[in-house]
């Protein structure tokens, strides 16, 4: 039998995708089931009032991506900001965009049926997010520093004490949680399908909640968000074709640090040599993705023009061996899962879904237990920015799932949370398995770097975790990096996993030690 494999950064979301596999469900139908338990299991990283974006391969046909993120409502634009500088990060003004998860979900099915893949039932996929939100979930430590740094913050948030602090304090690590309410709105989808919560009861609740408290979100809106299908970027290297997403998300940035690092390697580099152009790489992908992500009606150019060889060779000569380039650069938040997996048909899957920050907006639905987003903050209030908010338009996105098919024959899914860093450890795991030949979990779990900001701190440094930087700090500092040591296995690092089908079906998966997670491998399903 062929293998099956699913991994994710909570194990019982590994667990749930890994049971729909053994029941025969397809790739897609295991994605869904622990899209919506990490929602149950995840509350800080995750919801359904979130985004997400698919890339999916069927074997011997060209990958196919999905955009499931929110659009900004209708009644959104700058005049509703009068007086402020930004959008506010949390409360009502922050719920701004649609969340798009559920209807990527749908979405997701029907493209598995055009391919003429038999999806099981809604309510067999959904039934352990149901039964682990009724029973409730023991708290991680994760969820508790979440909890703890935002409890101050989000307390006064309409809905969300009572549902997230409901003895009125942050949660504790080991404790029992339960949000039954989350039960009640997965048991609705599951028996009256997923586009109510668009187009149906559902949506009329949660558009009632929404317009009460203050947000700009109405049913209107909801009824009016459908999820599609999105562009598929590609670059060519000397070890296969790398493949990720298209605007509004920073998927072209993660595809050239990769496709100029591939340019540049050799063999003989040192670890130092190696993350300082891994580094020297982002940078010059960060400058032309904040130059040209934006909604993709607004783009001015084909994403795909960027990863042509001229341009590629134009920031080749930006990239010096020895020297850092000066990095003043203001990047984004993230809390976001990504999950991938492989179906005994051979299907795989790299899935990302996200609330943004820890808790979203703390907005919650009371009678759903759903936490609204907050990815409408990344818009800005200047009319002249390319990310100027305007209703129906869609912010920059920090989300991007990952994939790469080889010359030998070798399919890869990979991805992680982390906002600014998610192009950064994609490219760190995948150049230490695909170039340095490491395992995947020595891949993933080998101390890592982040370029730029990341929660709680305004430095645009170099972050690195000690024993990496115990070996090559002194050495990228002489070459003008700005070093900043970090915690060993900080969660700040982000959440990364991987999948690898070989070509004689063997398989290989790996999760992320700084995470919950788990990844299982078993022989096919049903």
């Amino acid at each position: 039998m062929a293998k099956i494999a699913f991994t994710a950064p909570h194990y019982q979301a590994t667990q749930a995708g890994l049971a729909i596999l053994e029941q025969g469900g397809n790739a897609v139908d295991a994605m869904v089931a622990a899209a919506a338990t990490v929602a149950v299991a995840y509350p800080h990283m995750n919801s359904l009032g979130g985004d997400g974006f698919w890339l999916v391969q069927v074997p011997g046909q060209a990958p196919f991506a999905l955009d499931a993120s929110g659009w900004a409502a209708q009644a959104a634009d700058v005049s509703l900001y009068d007086g402020l500088e930004a959008i506010p990060a949390r409360g009502p003004k922050a719920a701004l965009t649609m969340a798009g998860a559920v209807s990527g979900w749908q979405l997701a099915r029907h493209k598995m049926v055009d391919f003429g893949f038999e999806n099981l039932p809604i309510n067999q996929v959904l039934q352990t997010a149901m039964d682990l939100a009724k029973q409730g979930i023991e708290v991680t430590d994760s969820l508790a520093a979440a909890s703890r740094l935002t409890f101050e913050t989000l307390k006064e948030v309409p809905g969300f004490a009572a549902c997230f602090a409901p003895e009125g304090r942050p949660l504790v690590a080991g404790e029992r949680f339960q949000n039954a309410a989350l039960g009640d709105l997965l048991n609705q989808l599951a028996t009256q399908g997923l586009d109510d919560f668009y187009r149906g009861g559902i949506a009329q609740k949660i558009g009632a909640v929404l317009s009460q408290v203050g947000s700009p979100i109405t049913t209107e809106d909801l009824n009016a968000y459908h999820a599609q299908e999105m562009p598929v970027l590609s670059a060519d290297t000397a070890l296969g074709t790398l493949y990720n997403v298209g605007a509004p998300t920073q998927g072209l940035a993660s595809l050239l640090i990769l496709a100029l690092y591939d340019r540049l390697v050799q063999p003989d580099w040192s670890e130092a040599q190696q993350v300082h152009h891994l580094v020297e790489c982002t940078k010059q992908a960060f400058l032309i993705r904040d130059a040209v992500i934006t909604d993709p009606s607004r783009l001015t150019a084909d994403l795909q023009s960027w990863l042509s060889e001229a341009q590629l060779q134009t920031c080749l000569t930006n990239i010096s061996a020895d020297q850092a380039l000066p990095w003043p650069h203001t990047p984004a938040h993230g809390d976001t899962v990504w999950m991938g997996c492989v179906d005994a048909q051979g299907v795989m899957v790299s899935y990302i879904q996200s609330i943004y920050w820890e808790f979203g907006s703390g907005v919650v639905i009371p009678e759903f237990g759903l936490v609204w987003n907050n990815r409408g903050t990344s818009f800005s209030l200047d009319p002249k920015s390319r990310n100027a908010l305007a209703p129906r338009m869609k912010p920059f996105h920090t989300l991007n799932p990952a994939m790469c098919v080889f010359k030998d024959g070798r399919r890869m899914v990979y991805g992680t949370m982390g906002g600014e860093g998610q192009p950064q450890t994609q490219a760190a795991v995948y150049s230490r398995y695909a170039y340095q030949h490491l395992s995947l979990n020595q891949a993933i779990a080998e101390d890592r770097w982040l370029l730029g900001r990341t929660w709680g701190d305004q430095q645009h440094d170099l972050k690195m975790e000690p024993t990496l930087a115990s070996r090559i700090g002194q050495t990228l500092q002489s070459m003008g990096h700005e070093l900043q040591v970090l915690p060993q296995q900080t969660e700040k690092m982000g959440h990364a996993g991987a999948v690898v089908l070989f070509p004689d079906g063997d398989v290989s998966a790996a999760t992320d030690p700084r995470s919950d997670g788990a990844a299982l491998i078993i022989e096919g399903g049903a």
